[in-house]
Parts: structure tokens; sequence; C-alpha cells
């Protein structure tokens, strides 16, 4: 397996970092005795990029060989990381590319600029990108459009919602990773 770094990044919302699958991927991500960093990121319930993106570079001290994880904001943190920073790979849960009209989303900071598409697939060796059409809050035509872009390794279900619903697991996540690590 490829020595690296692993970063989970939360999404937003978020007061602590106990939910859904991350507890569990955090915890088969430590057996595989990889170094993980899973903390809950500043500013954590607005996410802006301001904060999130020095969190990267100071502490987590993201690099080449850092391999993110996002869900949802963190989905959205990390694609803006990659376009001005170097990383092994992402991995991209329910992404969006618009503040979809929501005014947490547009306090962010993210949505504010194009996105620069081909700096995110030059900053890093592989994408791989999670959605579902029934997702609630984020729309299937923003991952779509997001795997258009970034030519990802994409997946897209039908029934995992936000990927939060009860999900305690996330085997599909821990999948990919295993396979880009070998």
């Amino acid at each position: 397996m490829k020595h690296c770094k692993i970063v989970l990044i939360h999404g937003n919302q978020t007061l602590r970092w106990n939910y859904a699958w991350l507890p569990w991927l955090t915890a088969e991500i430590q057996k595989l005795g990889l170094p993980i960093m899973a903390e809950t990121f500043p500013d954590s319930v607005m996410a802006r990029e301001q904060y999130w993106i020095k969190f990267l570079e100071k502490h987590a001290k993201a690099d080449q060989d850092t391999i993110m994880i996002g869900h949802s904001s963190g989905a959205v943190c990390a694609m803006r990381y990659a376009e001005t920073h170097r990383i092994l790979g992402s991995i991209l849960v329910a992404a969006a590319y618009t503040d979809l009209e929501d005014d947490l989303e547009k306090q962010s900071g993210y949505f504010d600029r194009p996105w620069n598409w081909g700096a995110i697939k030059r900053n890093q060796q592989w994408i791989v990108q999670f959605a579902s059409a029934d997702d609630e809050y984020i729309p299937i035509a923003e991952a779509r459009h997001i795997h258009q872009q970034l030519n990802s390794q994409y997946f897209e279900y039908k029934d995992r919602g936000h990927f939060l619903r009860g999900q305690k697991q996330f085997p599909e996540v821990l999948r990919e990773l295993i396979n880009r690590l070998n």
C-alpha cells in the first residue's frame, strides 16, 4: 500500500464529528495502519472556505501524499483545495458546484468564482465520486456536472439520499480507497 495520509472532511452544519459513516470509516482506515486526520473543522456550522482551506494547509498539512475524503461541503472544500494544491487523490461524496440558492452556502465563499476544473484534475492523480439521485439537499444534476468536468470515477445510487440517513457504514468508499492505494 502506498505511503499516504488520509484527511476526512465533514459537511457543514456539523456540531460534532460523530455522525453517519465517518466514525466507521475512521476506524477502518486506522485498522489499515494509515495515518488519518478525522477532526471537526473550525467554523463547522458555516464551513467557510477562509477557515477550512487554512486548516487543511496549516493543521492537516495536506500535500501531494494526502487523500481527501469529503462529504457535502467537505467535498466542495476538497475540490477548491485541489485547485491550488497538489494532493494524491480525493473521494467526493454528495458534492455540489453551485450554492443552490441557499444562504448558508452563499456565505461559505466556495461559490463566488468560477471553478478551475483543469487545475483540480491536474493537481491530483485520481478522483472518485459518489452521488445519489434522491439526495434531499443536492440535485443529481450537480454531481453529474462535476463528473463531466473532472472525469471522475463515478458511482450514482438511487436510494442513499445525502449519505446520512442511518448509514453507519459506507464500504464502497473503503473499497475505492483500498483500490487506489494498491
